[in-house]
Parts: structure tokens; sequence; C-alpha cells
């Protein structure tokens, strides 16, 4: 019997289902049912870089259902699934040896944690007692209860504290716009980062670092904080010195977002652990891979003990078949390459337009990885109250029709509560023309919003706020050491530093 029942599937929004019903894609483009045409401006959640109609992809899944659909990952294997894995592995020119095919990146984040314990446990002198994990402040790692233990966003974290484990720590994040001190140079602040991460190992002792976890472009929860020259060779100094790993969540900057196939290839490091995701199957499938060091898979060979780990889906066949067709075309049509030169268009055309809007603090990214980022006081940097859910209104209007530009809107990216952001980051297979288009129907977004603001009540409260800031500037209270000080923002208190 049919169900009569409407909106059965339960959304993350109990009281707000999604605005559009999709019926069809098309290139760059979703079409829904009431006759929008949304310029999908972020792959979704830059995922989708192939766009979503890629022929040669859906024949590959197509071709994959219709031999070996599923099998049992521990009874059987695949072609599809092994020609993944070498190609992965072969796509860090050796730097890996081995590659666990998941289904999330939240799946393959804690797929990396519990394979960095097993190396511990599994060495000729075991050691147990490293069970601790060192994150960054403002991370992003997942939503299941391990990558949670890692994250600091906070309004998704907060519900479930009573449920995760206390194994991780946090260090400050490297993020010129938020961290470098005034008259502070880089080298400097590199310096400074790595003794954080040094005085943490020794705070908790060292021999109970498992490892260091760190997105090498931050993701949506930081939106797209950028590693300086020479921070993460500096960081994996201090992890070699005590003997821990260091892992790196590439889940949503890799796979070629960023102009490298790798992100950790622009930055002179070799991680022991690589997560990647989202990009990697382009979302014509779900998976996600945990890419293993030479050094570890030789550890665990010499154990002779396996790894206590199995999902049901691991190196699904079509998941694979997905996953290793995309990657082939992004090599075959140089798209990695191409990134980088609409990478340059994008990042020219957002700083033009935005970096001179009065709320706009920064914008910043690499690549097709874009963040634009809101503040009520571009001195100060001070956010708007998080009870504005200005993100939310700015993705809401550019949903409506006469915008129609899917923007992927976040919060928490000052205190994991407070900050406003979007991310900008299209498909691979975009042009200039259409990068033109987004920055126009996305200024259009900005500056629609911030005009029906200033026509409500709410700004009255909000621009009282902007002179507190500006005051609070002009009295020189923010110096270096200089006691912090406090203003409020919405309903909570906020550090002006």
């Amino acid at each position: 019997m049919a169900s009569t029942c409407k909106n059965s599937l339960l959304y993350k929004n109990f009281h707000r289902h999604p605005a559009a019903l999709l019926e069809s894609t098309s290139g760059i483009y979703l079409q829904t049912s009431d006759g929008r045409n949304i310029l999908d401006a972020t792959s979704g959640a830059a995922v989708a870089c192939l766009g979503y109609s890629n022929k040669e992809v859906q024949q590959a899944v197509i071709d994959q259902l219709t031999t070996v659909p599923y099998c049992h990952p521990g009874f059987y294997k695949t072609q599809s699934a092994d020609d993944l894995a070498d190609f992965l592995v072969q796509s860090t020119d050796g730097q890996m040896s081995k590659a666990v095919l998941c289904g999330s990146g939240s799946e393959a984040v804690e797929v990396a944690l519990k394979l960095a314990k097993t190396h511990f446990s599994n060495l000729a002198i075991p050691q147990p007692e490293r069970s601790h994990f060192i994150a960054r402040v403002g991370a992003w790692h997942g939503a299941t209860l391990g990558a949670l233990t890692l994250g600091d966003f906070k309004v998704r974290k907060d519900p479930f504290l009573p449920l995760i484990a206390q194994t991780s720590s946090r260090v400050s994040a490297c993020s010129t716009y938020r961290g470098l001190r005034k008259g502070e140079d880089e080298d400097a602040y590199v310096r400074r980062l790595a003794q954080e991460l040094d005085d943490e190992f020794q705070r908790i002792g060292p021999h109970k670092v498992c490892a260091f976890v760190a997105e090498t472009v931050g993701g949506s929860a930081s939106g797209c904080a950028m590693p300086v020259k020479g921070y993460f060779p500096a960081i994996k100094a201090v992890c070699e010195k005590y003997g821990a790993l260091l892992i790196l969540d590439e889940v949503m900057c890799g796979m070629g977002r960023t102009g490298s196939l790798h992100a950790w290839e622009q930055e002179d490091v070799v991680p022991d652990l690589l997560v990647v995701g989202k990009g990697l199957g382009a979302g014509y499938a779900p998976i996600s891979a945990v890419l293993v060091n030479s050094r570890l898979v030789n550890s665990f060979q010499k154990s002779g003990k396996s790894f206590a780990h199995g999902q049901t889906y691991m190196a699904h066949p079509q998941a694979a078949a997905a996953g290793l067709k995309v990657q082939q075309i992004i090599r075959d049509e140089d798209l990695v390459s191409r990134v980088k030169v609409m990478g340059e268009h994008l990042e020219k055309r957002l700083k033009e337009r935005f970096l001179p809007h009065p709320y706009v603090g920064d914008v910043r990214g690499r690549g097709l990885f874009w963040a634009i980022e809101f503040v009520m006081d571009k001195e100060s940097k001070v956010p708007f109250p998080s009870s504005l859910e200005l993100h939310g209104k700015m993705h809401s209007r550019g949903m409506r029709k006469g915008y129609e530009v899917a923007l992927f809107n976040a919060n928490g990216g000052y205190d994991g509560y407070a900050g406003d952001h979007f991310l900008i980051c299209p498909p691979f297979i975009v042009t200039e023309a259409d990068i033109d288009e987004i920055v126009d129907r996305t200024a259009r977004v900005i500056d629609d919003t911030f005009a029906e603001l200033a026509s409500s009540s709410v700004w009255d409260k909000i621009a009282l706020q902007m002179d507190m800031a500006q005051e609070t500037v002009a009295q020189d209270t923010i110096a270096k050491d200089a006691p912090v000080a406090n203003i409020v923002v919405g309903e909570q208190l906020v550090s002006v530093s």
C-alpha cells in the first residue's frame, strides 16, 4: 500500500525542510521543480568536481552495476577497487603505499585514527599508552563520534559532548587573518605555532600522543584557512621529535581542489596518513579513502597482526568504479592545471569585487577553493551576532528566484559559534564566463542582504555594536600585550584580540 504521508524523511533541521526539490541536473546547474535553474558555485559540498552530467562516469557505474554490484569486502575483491587503490598510491609518487577505501569522509577519519593507534600497538616494542590526538582550534573532521573528538565546530559538537571521548586537545590553527599578530612576520608566526605544539606534547606527555591531525587547507568550519610557507614542515618536525604521526585531512581540500592533486604537495611535507573524499568520486558515488605511508605499512606487515576494523560497504565496487573513472578523467583532461588557471581568475574577481565591501573582512583560498568572511568592523574583525544568522540569510537568498546561486554557508569561524562566511568552490569544468556569473550573482546576494538588514529594526542594535568595536580600536585596547577588550555580540560576550 502506497504511503500518503509527505515529508517522511527526517532532515537536519526538524522544523524546516530544504527549499528546493531537484528534478534534473546539467553541467554545473541544478533544475528545481518550481522552475529555478541554480548555479552551483560550491560543487555541492566541494564534491561535484566534474559537474552533474558526465556520461563516462555514469557509464562506469552502470557497467559495474551490471557485472558485480556488491561483494563482501572480507571475502572477495574486485578489479575496480584494486585499480582505484593502485591509482591513488601511484598518484603520490610512491610516498604512500596502501589505500583503504571507505564511504564518507567521517568514516575515513575514523579509520585513520584506528590505523594510527594500531601502528603503535603493533610495534616490536608496543606503545599502547599512545592514545591521545592533538588537533586544531576551529577544525572540522566529520560528524561521527570519533571525528567529533577532533573537531571544534561547537554548534555541531556541543549537543553530544557527554558521548565524546576526551582523548584529544587543540592548539591554534594556522590562520593569518585571525592568528597573525601585529608586527609579526610569517616566519615568527610559524615558530610560535610550532612551539605551541611542542608545549602541548609536553603538557600531555610525549609518550601519550598518537598523532597530530590537521586539514591541509581549512574546510567549511574555518573557511579555507590557509597554511603559511614552512608551517607544515615545522609541525611535522615536532611530531617526529616525539615519535608521533602526522595525519592530514584532505576530505574537502584534496583531489585537485586547491591546484595540486594532493594539497600537501604544495607544503613540502608528506603525511603518515592521508584522508581524502568528496572530490574522489565527484558525487557519482559515496567514496573516501585513507592512504597509508610505507613506513606504517611495513610495521603492520612485520607485526603479523590484522587491522581490527571492517565495514559493510568498504571498497564498494560501484563506488570504486566511479572514483577510478573520475580520477582518470581528471588526469587525462589535465583538470588540475585547469583548476590553477580558473582559480587565478576566480581569485582576481572575488578580491576585486568583495574586498572593498565594508563588511567583508577577508577573501582567502587557493585553486577553486575560496571563502568570504564577514565582520561588523574591518579593523577589530569583530563578527556579526551569531543570533543574526547572517550566513544562513545569504544562503537562503541565493536559492531564491532571481538569484539562483548555491553558496556553502557556515558559522563559527570566530569562536566556534560566532563568525559568518561562505565558500565558493565550483566544479573543475567551470569557465571564465561561469566564474563571472558566480561573482555577479553572489554580489547581488550580498548587497541585497545587507540592504534589507539596513532597513530593519535589528540594524540599529548592530550599528551600536559597530561603534563600540571602532571605539575599542581607537582606544588601542587590543595592542599585543594589552588586556583583552570585550564587547557584546548578540547575546554573548566576544573578546577582541
